[in-house]
């Protein structure tokens, strides 16, 4: 029998709330899991809570993490992390890694990496910041040295400290311009090229990366402005390339300067996941999450198989025979070495009942994926661990 993992992220609030004891056996013995993917990093939000016998609703502080850093790991870092409150009642992760030596779930650390507004307010220097100057404090750029120390020795910290079993890395390039921020408008009606133009960053410290390179970031940028005032000033919108989303960095193949900029923008991304993974202790694998159009934040799916140990390529609200076809394309970009793992929200009503969810499990699994991470455990209600067990496959044993 094949071993698959199977995993579920999970925020530390919830086991707090409902004792890691119950967690595991939720995880384990009703929904057939072996491995809980654990929020170590994460950013604000507001989340329905439908079991948590403390509350309905939860609101995270902003850009905390949630286990005890060890100082020494941070005296070369500019920025450094902020404990949220909870780690006063209780360090979850620990709890966990504790456990899983006497028999418990295999830990992963979920950990979100450059999507931080609470630095990047505090430290607008190192967020990225757009074609017309103005910076977006939701998102550090990859460039920077400050930013990118912080993330290594986040990971570095986290793995020497607490020795999980894995480390899965969110935000770890280039983020988007549409975030849904608090009342964010668009009355534009902004089109996929738009959004891509929007999202680019020309920070000093990727201007002065990139001019290594030989890029003419400024060219790039001049080139940006011009196409989204054509944008602003049209009454409707007028895709430029409706198949962007198929045709990827080619599809700006005819402003060559921004072509060459596009290419350019995954030299930071990829050599800070392998910087990441240079730094973490030997025995935590290092995973990127990331979407089958990874290029838009910077990653090249075929070069993960040198810069860390796999992807987890989520799978959100596409039909089952589309996500066999990502999936597939995913492991010939990634070849036969490296994990390939898939992301799959239970949520209603992307998925109405447990044969949709075992439809999509399945379409994975046969097309390449060795194993899968459902979303999010403490955000469904209980019935829904359930549809996860189904979706087990015959002959598959749990690790």
């Amino acid at each position: 029998m094949k071993q698959t993992r199977r995993s579920m992220w999970t925020y530390p609030w919830d086991v707090q709330d409902l004792s890691p004891e119950v967690v595991t056996q939720e995880l384990g013995a009703r929904a057939g899991l072996n491995s809980i993917s654990l929020a170590t990093s994460y950013h604000a939000g507001r989340f329905l809570q439908p079991r948590s016998p403390r509350r309905a609703t939860f609101q995270p502080e902003d850009g905390t993490i949630y286990f005890r850093p060890d100082p020494r790991r941070w005296v070369r870092s500019r920025m450094v992390p902020k404990v949220a409150v909870m780690l006063e009642r209780s360090d979850v992760l620990r709890a966990l890694v504790d456990a899983r030596e006497t028999g418990g779930l295999a830990v992963s650390a979920w950990t979100v990496c450059l999507h931080n507004t609470r630095l990047g307010m505090a430290y607008p220097d190192v967020a990225t910041c757009s074609a017309f100057g103005e910076p977006y404090a939701h998102a550090l750029c990859p460039s920077h040295p400050d930013a990118r120390e912080y993330v290594c020795a986040l990971v570095e910290d986290l793995t020497h400290g607490y020795r999980p079993d894995a480390v899965e890395l969110e935000t770890v390039g280039f983020m988007g311009f549409a975030h849904g921020l608090h009342h964010e408008k668009d009355g534009v009606g902004l089109t996929a090229e738009d959004d891509v133009l929007l999202s680019l960053c020309f920070c000093a410290a990727c201007c002065a990366r990139s001019a290594k390179a030989g890029v003419n970031a400024q060219a790039a940028a001049a080139t940006v402005r011009h196409l989204l005032r054509q944008s602003f000033e049209r009454a409707v919108p007028e895709p430029r390339c409706p198949n962007l989303l198929t045709l990827g960095i080619d599809g700006f193949a005819a402003w060559p300067d921004l072509h060459a900029y596009l290419l350019w923008r995954s030299e930071p991304v990829m050599s800070l996941i392998a910087e990441i993974k240079a730094r973490a202790h030997p025995t935590s694998n290092i995973y990127v999450i990331d979407l089958s159009v990874a290029w838009l934040g910077g990653v090249e799916t075929a070069r993960l198989r040198d810069a860390c140990d796999g992807l987890i390529l989520c799978g959100y609200d596409i039909a089952p025979s589309e996500l066999a076809r990502q999936t597939a394309e995913a492991r010939r970009l990634l070849g036969p070495d490296s994990t390939l793992l898939t992301g799959l929200r239970v949520f209603y009503p992307e998925v109405s009942k447990a044969e949709v969810l075992c439809a999509n499990v399945a379409a994975a699994t046969s097309s390449g994926s060795q194993g899968i991470n459902f979303y999010n455990y403490g955000l469904i209600p209980a019935a829904r661990l359930d549809w996860i067990r189904a979706t087990r496959l015959t002959g598959e044993r749990l690790s």
